[in-house]
């Protein structure tokens, strides 16, 4: 008697992509690529929130304005593991958990103790990177998921998107990253902060000065420029984003006008959550571009 075919699909593995709430995906783009997001908490004053849930970029904005105390904290690992117990109860098969630098918080280390509890293997990723940039790492992941990628192929495509990421974040003031300890080697800019408007990127996971510029608008410009020469590098194409605290007017610009320099049709603009927020604080401007 002939056997029926076996359907690919039925028997390819589950693997779930896990983030956390730094990576600034929104609530229709983490559903539509599949990703489940953990979120990290903000304490403003002697209040907790949650990001993504009852706080927003604009309370932050305010609370730092108005220098009421303002600190975040990372996911506890019993929150990881229930996520990864739900996830695994529905069905999945293993688990790719990609997280915001390690050297920027403990949200890396809260994955990785919950995995070791997990029911099934999850694979915790440290991208490096902050912001949209994880979220373009995250993303990079599940879409190799659903390709029917291996658990191994998501996180090397996880990883890869976050070394080749090249960001670029001009900031009001050092003094938000001063107060919660994350300026890394750009704090030798402190001193002259008040004589310059400061560039900063990300080198293996940290904070460090990429260059110092004397006006705010020649640091935008720089801005575009650095984008624009960034973009250039990757022959295969780049996915852009800008990201603002309360400068929305300001990102728009430098989002037409990376558009222009790189002839894309548009960037897409977001304001930075609740938790990088409180750490660049307000007028803070970035953009990270993600080769293909």
């Amino acid at each position: 008697m002939r056997a029926d075919p076996v359907d690919p699909a039925s028997t390819r593995r589950r693997i779930a992509v896990v983030t956390d709430s730094t990576a600034s995906l929104d609530h229709a783009d983490a559903e539509r690529e599949g990703i489940t997001v953990v979120p990290l908490k903000v304490v403003i004053g002697a209040d907790t929130f949650t990001e993504g849930i009852d706080v927003t970029p604009d309370d932050i904005a305010a609370a730092l304005r108005e220098f009421t105390p303002v600190s975040t904290s990372r996911p506890t690992p019993e929150e990881f593991l229930e996520v990864y117990r739900r996830l695994a109860d529905d069905g999945v098969d293993a688990i790719v958990s990609v997280h915001l630098s390690k050297a920027m918080s403990g949200t890396f280390e809260s994955a990785q103790l919950a995995a070791a509890k997990a029911s099934v293997p999850v694979m915790c990723v440290d991208s490096t990177q902050v912001g949209i940039a994880t979220g373009f790492a995250a993303g990079r992941a599940a879409r190799v998921c659903a390709a029917g990628g291996s658990e191994a192929e998501a996180v090397a495509a996880a990883l890869g998107a976050g070394e080749a990421t090249t960001v670029m974040i001009y900031v009001d003031s050092l003094e938000y990253l001063r107060r919660g300890g994350r300026v890394g080697s750009a704090a030798a800019l402190i001193g002259s902060a008040l004589a310059v408007k400061p560039l900063l990127t990300l080198e293996s996971g940290t904070v460090v000065p990429l260059e110092r510029v004397r006006t705010t608008n020649k640091a935008l410009s720089r801005l575009v420029a650095l984008a624009a020469e960034a973009a250039e590098l990757a022959p295969d194409g780049v996915d852009i984003g800008v990201q603002h605290l309360a400068n929305a007017e300001v990102a728009l610009d430098v989002a037409r006008r990376v558009a222009e320099r790189t002839g894309l049709e548009q960037v897409p603009v977001n304001e930075v959550g609740a938790v990088i927020g409180a750490h660049v604080g307000p007028g803070t401007v970035s953009v990270t571009v993600t080769p293909r």
